[in-house]
């Protein structure tokens, strides 16, 4: 068993100030705002970690100042008050208000409509904050909107000091960077949701419910001339989701072929697992990008991760070295996996694969 090395804490850490922007002037309001997805009705899990990351903010030094969080949900249909009307039942001691933008301009994903739409409700709402998951929505989204507000943005928040001081990796994960925020308000976070894991214990239980308001949408320009939303394919099978799964099965360049890494996904199959891959294996077209773990692909802190023929690069151990336990088989004693394995096992992934598929019992 491989001796687990966390690189991270060789390494100081290192304080950056960012220029304030025009206007030096900070709101003493102490509300926040927290940019949600939705699916099926219920908030997406990023989201609940953006919203837990929201209430981590300390309240305002003034008694005097007001300190609420509030959800902005936008989309259209049935699926969008749903979800609105869970999250006030559901999050009432996380959440003040529930805000819903119901228009089609927000059906579909796209940066400009919900940029101008998180502009429109700071102008309303006057926040010190506004917060959104670091995932694809919230890297499309957040740096538009930062720019119609003429802020700078923190990106891929881990930690909260304070207000207005946070922790953000760099060099791939391998240092820890604390940044103060002196610009004007709103102070835009992105917060990669692994370092906010939500528990399913965090539901609120209580009677009381936030309140639910719609976002008055008549001065709003709708302006879709610059991008549109064509289409979106997603993978076949029922897995789980890769960012949220509790068990992640990766497999790297080793297993050769597309043909070879149904091994991987037979093996996450029996597990109840998410298949994950390195950069090396979506190149080669062994599996779709949507599945590459790492710096470039998806953020992943699942409570056990097993990689097979995975090397160990390091903008790779940027995307997985938040789990729990991690598990490596490699024909290679050196590979850098095994550094930061909890346990580890040098051996060809052809014969402990299939050893595995015989002796493991079916998921119930």
């Amino acid at each position: 068993m491989a001796t687990r090395m966390i690189l991270r804490r060789t390494i100081k850490k290192r304080t950056v100030l960012l220029p304030p922007s025009i206007s030096s002037s900070t709101s003493r309001n102490g509300s926040t705002l927290v940019v949600a997805e939705h699916e099926n009705g219920v908030i997406k899990p990023p989201s609940l970690s953006a919203l837990l990351a929201a209430t981590s903010l300390p309240p305002p030094p003034h008694k005097d100042d007001s300190s609420s969080v509030s959800l902005l949900l936008a989309g259209s249909g049935p699926s969008l008050h749903q979800a609105a009307s869970h999250a006030a039942e559901s999050y009432p001691s996380y959440i003040s208000q529930v805000l819903v933008a119901d228009s089609d301009a927000f059906k579909k994903p796209l940066a400009e409509p919900w940029a101008k739409l998180v502009h429109l409700v700071h102008q309303r709402g006057g926040y010190s904050h506004i917060i959104a998951a670091s995932n694809s929505f919230g890297k499309n989204l957040m740096p538009r909107a930062a720019a119609l507000l003429d802020v700078s943005p923190v990106t891929d928040v881990t930690g909260i000091s304070d207000s207005r001081t946070f922790v953000r990796p760099i060099y791939a994960g391998n240092a820890l960077c604390t940044v103060r925020y002196t610009g004007s308000s709103p102070c835009i976070l992105t917060i990669r949701s692994t370092s906010f894991p939500v528990s399913q214990k965090s539901v609120d239980s209580k009677s009381d419910k936030a309140s639910i308001s719609q976002v008055d949408l008549s001065t709003f320009d709708e302006d879709l001339d610059k991008s549109r939303y064509i289409s979106q394919t997603s993978r076949e099978d029922e897995g789980p989701d890769l960012g949220n799964a509790r068990i992640v099965i990766t497999g790297g360049r080793a297993l050769k072929s597309a043909e070879n890494f149904k091994l991987i996904e037979n093996l996450a199959k029996k597990l109840g697992a998410a298949v994950g891959a390195t950069r090396a294996a979506v190149d080669a077209g062994f599996v779709a990008n949507d599945l590459q773990v790492g710096q470039t692909g998806k953020i992943v802190a699942p409570e056990l991760y097993m990689a097979f023929g995975v090397s160990g690069a390091i903008q790779h151990l940027a995307g997985m070295r938040d789990s729990k336990v991690i598990v490596a088989v490699n024909n290679d004693a050196d590979a850098p996996i095994f550094q930061v394995a909890d346990y580890g096992l040098v051996g060809d992934l052809f014969e402990v694969i299939p050893e595995l598929l015989e002796k493991l019992p079916e998921k119930k």
